[in-house]
This record gives structure tokens, sequence and C-alpha cells, in this order.
């Protein structure tokens, strides 16, 4: 029905516009309470083999929603009636910001790809913590955190300090997002120098905490194996929980739509199918080169159930989607679990 109907007419919108008329019309169905109840009994799929422990989170089941859907916390509960087993919000910013001028998103179709340069639009910190105070209980979230576009490199870990600071108490992990390709100069901060000072400041915070929370670091598809290594040591210096794999890329090789298209469009980070092996290679390189210790959130280009099971089979403990499920539909997510549920009992047997 998705692709059938509701898609097409979706996409004869600008995908910014859609991407909030959907989210609207989300919210209305569900507020009727036998289409809520139909809506979630349809959509959602459960089964206890489906369960993982990982970063001390007991996860309902591993695929989550991808940081950028929810920026400012608006509509976790929403997105919870898909059936995710978890749920990232952000990238936020300590103070708000209207992020690049519009249009700023675009649709690559024959690639099943988005070029996005959003630009950490959000209305900051405390608006998403006010949202948070309501956040179901029985829902793992995320906080994405990043730095104000007008904050300078050398003061970054201020921005990333404030974020982590604020929302605490109503997140259940962090990333820290270093890797967007939209902010002027946020990519630098993945060097070895400044991101070891930054996440070895977050975790002297977290060990002051009471219970300490799981800090992940969200890094680019566009690493090369020796950045690769040094995160790696990163990982092992600061003792961060995992690695999110990947972020959107800047390269735009191998795409099926025209070059004069891509052009046009301009700067900006791509996702969806394009970037699938990219994402893939550096969570099997990631994994490998740690004996499979490296916890790794796997995303990037997953675009069918097997797309899903290929970054499991890479090495990652839990995914995420975002591109693929605006070119699937809602249904996407009980589809990847129904396929995780027979490659677990097909390797089981």
């Amino acid at each position: 029905m998705y692709k059938l109907f509701i898609k097409p007419i979706l996409f004869l919108f600008p995908p910014e516009k859609a991407h909030h008329f959907t989210l609207l019309l989300l919210k209305l169905v569900l507020a009727i309470p036998i289409i809520g109840h139909l809506f979630r009994a349809f959509f959602r799929f459960k089964n206890q083999k489906l369960q993982k422990n990982v970063f001390g989170l007991k996860f309902e089941n591993p695929v989550g929603l991808a940081a950028g859907f929810d920026k400012e916390g608006q509509h976790f509960k929403a997105m919870s009636n898909l059936g995710f087993g978890f749920i990232e919000v952000g990238t936020v910013t300590p103070k708000g910001q209207p992020g690049n001028p519009k249009p700023r998103m675009f649709r690559l179709p024959k690639d099943s790809g988005l070029i996005n340069r959003m630009g950490f639009n959000n209305e900051g910190v405390d608006a998403l913590v006010e949202r948070l105070k309501n956040r179901p209980k029985n829902l793992i979230i995320g906080g994405n955190i990043g730095k104000n576009k007008t904050t300078p490199n050398e003061n970054a870990t201020d921005d990333y300090v404030i974020c982590f600071e604020k929302l605490f108490p109503y997140v259940d992990y962090f990333v820290v997002n270093v890797s967007s390709p939209n902010t002027p100069n946020l990519r630098a901060l993945q060097d070895k120098e400044p991101l070891t000072k930054l996440l070895s400041k977050l975790q002297e915070l977290n060990y002051q905490k009471s219970s300490s929370k799981p800090i992940l670091l969200k890094i680019a598809p566009d690493l090369n194996f020796e950045q690769l290594d040094d995160i790696i040591e990163i990982v092992n210096v600061t003792k961060i929980a995992g690695i999110i794999a990947t972020n959107t890329t800047i390269s735009r090789e191998g795409l099926a739509e025209s070059v004069e298209r891509i052009e046009s469009i301009g700067a900006g980070g791509l996702s969806g199918k394009p970037v699938r092996q990219r994402s893939t290679a550096v969570i099997r390189y990631l994994s490998e080169k740690t004996n499979g210790k490296l916890k790794i959130i796997g995303v990037g280009g997953i675009s069918s159930p097997a797309d899903a099971i290929e970054k499991f089979e890479a090495g990652a403990s839990l995914i995420q989607v975002y591109t693929g499920m605006i070119y699937e539909g809602p249904s996407f997510i009980k589809n990847i679990n129904k396929a995780i549920l027979n490659h677990l009992q097909k390797t089981s047997s």
C-alpha cells in the first residue's frame, strides 16, 4: 500500500515538507483510539529472541531509528509505535539554530538515496529536555549531541559538555556527533588529539555521576584505515562504550542519477543505498581489528532485510535505519525484525 499509493503522493512534495506532513498524519492517526490500536498491532513485531543486552541496556529488538529523523524529540512517542527497539533524538546543540538555507534535502530515487545539508537545525537542548521529561519509561532513547555552528572548534568541548549535562537525566545513552559534513570544520574534531580530549572530558564527567551512561562516537564512512585505527585506539584510551558506523558520506561515486543533477544539488551528506557497502566495510574492519570486542551500531544504506543481516554479520550489535524507511515504508522495521528472527533460528538450528 505504501509503495503503490502513499509514497508516490509524498514524493510529489519537497522532502522536508513531506517529512513534516507524514509525522503530522501519523500523530493524528494514533490519536484515534481504535485506529491507533490497530496500527500498533499491525506494525509492531515482538519476540523474546529479538531482545538484546548491549551497553548494559536491554533492547526489545535491535532495530533503532537513527538520529536526524526526530531532531527535536517531538515524535519519539509516535515513532515508537512502528516497532523500533530504540530511538535516537538529535543532533541537538546548546543553543537553537535554524540550520542551513532551504532547500537542504534532496531525494535520489534512482539510487534510493538522500542528500541533505540540514546543518543541525534544532531548537536547542533546553527545548529537547522539556519534551523528554514526558518520555515513555519503556522506550530506550539515545541523545545525539553536537556543537553550534558559530562555536569555534577550540571551544567545541564546551558545547558537548552543556548538552551532556542537561540531557543526562533524560536519555539512556549518548552519541557524540563529530562526523556530520554539514557543519563547517566539524569533521576536523575526528582527528586524534581533539577527539581524545573531547571524549576524555565527557567520560570524566560521566564517571562523576552516581551511575554512568554509555557514550558512543558516530564516525564518518569517509575515514581511511589509518584513521579507523586511530578511532580504535581512542576508544581503548577513553573507554567509551562503542561506535556508530556510519554517518553520511561526501562521496558521490557510482550514482545512477545524472552528473548534472548531482552537481545542481551541491554539497551535503549522502545517505541510503549508495553508502551501504562502505558502511559495512567500516563495521567489518573495526570488528575484525578488535576481535569482535568493539560494540558497534551499524547504520548506512539498509534498504532491505538482507542489508540488515549483512550489518550484523559484519560485526554490528545493533542497527539503525532512516533513509531506507522513507523508500520502503513503515512496515520496514517489522520486516527487518522478522528477517532477524528467521536468521537467528536458522543459525541456531
